[in-house]
Parts: C-alpha cells; structure tokens; sequence
C-alpha cells in the first residue's frame, strides 16, 4: 500500500520523486477506505506498508491498526530519520507494541557515503533510530523484525547479498553497536 509521495527527505536518488512538499500525491481519505475493505475481505498474509515516508500520511495508524485486527502481518517500509521527528513521538513504541515489522532503507553503514546521497547529519540520524529500535527488541533475531535495504549506487554490482549481510552485520555492531536481522 503506498501511501504516497510526502516524505521528510529529499533524497537525490529517490526513483518516486517524495519530498517534504509532494502533499499534492498523498492517498485521500475515500482511498484510505476502500484499502481498508480490502485489507480486510483479503486473503493476503501482509500487508506492506510504503510511500515517501509512509509515517508521515495521518491515516497511517489507522491503516496499521487495522491491518493487525484483521489478521495481517504489517511491514513500515521506513526511512529510519522519521522515527524521530518531533511528530511521530512514541511511534516507534506503537510499532513495537503490534510487532509491526520494520524495512529501514540505509545506503550504507558508514555516514559519508550515507550523507552524499541522503544529506549531511542523515546517517547519525538513522543511527539514533536503529537503536532506539535496538532497545525496544527489534533486530535481536526475536519477534520484533528490523530488515535493512540498502540501494548501492554506481556502474558497478554489489558483492553477493549473503556476504553483504555478514558484513554489514559486522560493521554496523563494531562502529555503531546497532543490530538488524536481514540486509536486502
């Protein structure tokens, strides 16, 4: 469910062109309801939840709550630096309460890069989310899920994702003491 294209970031990469003005492309509320109808006559076992920043669309937890109440496993396809904003105070510890799966987009686990392609202070940002995720469970191979997905930029291909993962594992508890379960 993509809930539109507002987001906190303005990112160069972005492949949906979100931004913190893109409020003109964001899931009305008649849209909103007929979503939710087929959440909830859907057979489906997940619900996966994105946009620009999904957060940030005002029905987001209604859409999540109901998700959950009709049986679904609901994935927050999430920018991590939003988890912060002054706005969201206690989401993360609402997502955590319904055991709401997290797919962080990172670019990379060192800030340099991460900050060339996101914005300056982006990276140390997305670290203080992962561990408020990390302190609440999520990451630690429990039922609280923190999937990354990283977006490698460049002619090149990256390394297999088996050993991507290892590394970033690695790398991301010795610099920054932050865990996650998966790498995409």
């Amino acid at each position: 469910v993509n809930l539109g294209k507002l987001c906190n970031m303005t990112c160069r990469h972005c492949h949906v062109d979100a931004g913190p003005d893109r409020t003109d492309a964001m899931m009305d509320d008649a849209t909103i309801e007929e979503v939710l109808a087929a959440i909830r006559r859907s057979r489906a076992h997940t619900v996966d939840v994105t946009g620009g920043a999904p957060e940030l669309h005002p029905r987001f937890r209604d859409l999540v709550q109901a998700a959950i109440d009709a049986g679904k496993h609901v994935m927050d396809r999430c920018n991590l630096t939003v988890l912060l904003l002054p706005r969201n105070a206690g989401l993360v510890d609402w997502l955590a309460e319904r055991e709401v799966e997290i797919v962080a987009s990172l670019p990379f686990y060192a800030g340099k890069q991460t900050d060339l392609q996101r914005g300056d202070g982006v990276f140390e940002q997305s670290i203080a989310a992962l561990r408020r995720l990390n302190a609440l469970g999520y990451g630690k191979g429990g039922g609280l899920v923190l999937n990354l997905v990283t977006n490698p930029v460049g002619a090149f291909l990256p390394a297999g994702q088996a050993s991507l993962e290892r590394e970033w594992k690695r790398e991301l508890e010795r610099r920054h003491g932050v865990a996650f379960d998966r790498l995409f």
